[in-house]
């Protein structure tokens, strides 16, 4: 069941975990006994989270040049020493997103505020979000689709990513507004629940001096017409990831059109279901963005 917390992987499961193809984990093991994996009665492969870490760790070294000949001749508690000394020299990139994917697969909430901790010594919190939790945050989702990871993993990640923000998010908002020609409302329609997104560009939003009214998941969208009682210029950002869906997108965005928009009203769209917005039909009336980085650029 994909509800069951998983602790035994498939070499499928370490495949899209690394980033290293199966048949090269397999070619690895015979040539290099570098991984020593469980067997089914039918000889099937099965790997334990010490096993996932030992790979995430060798594809650190090897992406750095290290040979895989060289790498299996390290004493086991050598391999997590150099790893340490490589991502002490420069970018922690690589190794933090493989640090982030071994706390949540262990639910090791130490290991994250330790990875956290060892890239804000070297980078603001916005480089940490660009450079390592949206590359991570598209990982999952792909790990998430193929059943290596359970929503228990995806939770567990997400929330504390979610705490990061909240904290750098209220340094933010007990600051007085530097630009006040407008207000932003962000919102996520009905049965949406992916929040991470919207809460970013909450954040980029302040971080650009504007005043933001967040009201996050699953808002109506007659809840949203009461701002404009308080409020003169608004912009109405949306983020949209899987709701509405495809054959319901467009009636969505007219509703919003007809009940929200007016000449001091815009109508903002980001998220992987922007694509299904008939464009020709609204393009005068609203912005699509097809990613953050779009959306922060414009703000």
């Amino acid at each position: 069941m994909i509800n069951n917390v998983k602790s035994v992987f498939s070499i499928k499961d370490l495949e899209n975990l690394s980033g290293i193809k199966a048949h090269t984990i397999r070619i690895w093991e015979k040539r290099y006994n570098i991984l020593a994996p469980m067997r089914t009665d039918t000889n099937i492969r099965l790997y334990d989270l010490v096993s996932l870490q030992k790979l995430l760790n060798i594809t650190l070294l090897h992406d750095y040049g290290y040979k895989i000949s060289k790498i299996a001749t390290y004493p086991e508690d050598q391999i997590p020493l150099l790893v340490r000394e490589i991502i002490s020299e420069k970018s922690a990139k690589n190794h933090a997103i493989s640090a982030f994917k071994m706390a949540m697969m262990d639910f090791d909430q130490e290991l994250f505020f330790t990875t956290y901790a060892q890239l804000l010594s070297e980078k603001s919190f916005k480089e940490i979000f660009y450079q390592v939790f949206i590359p991570l945050m598209t990982e999952l989702g792909l790990l998430w689709q193929s059943e290596t990871i359970t929503p228990a993993h995806e939770h567990f990640i997400t929330y504390l990513i979610k705490q990061k923000l909240l904290i750098n998010t209220e340094k933010l908002q007990v600051l007085r507004p530097t630009k006040t020609d407008k207000v932003f409302v962000l919102s996520l329609p009905m049965n949406e629940v992916h929040e991470l997104g919207l809460m970013y560009l909450n954040y980029e939003t302040l971080l650009h001096g504007y005043k933001t009214i967040y009201l996050g998941e699953s808002m109506p969208i007659e809840n949203l017409a009461d701002l404009k009682k308080h409020f003169k210029s608004i912009v109405f950002v949306s983020y949209l990831t899987v709701q509405p869906d495809r054959d319901s997108i467009n009636g969505y965005v007219n509703r919003m059109i007809q009940e929200l928009l007016d000449e001091n009203t815009e109508l903002w769209y980001v998220g992987r279901m922007v694509e299904f917005i008939s464009k020709d039909e609204f393009s005068d009336k609203i912005k699509i963005f097809h990613s953050i980085t779009d959306l922060v650029d414009q703000i």
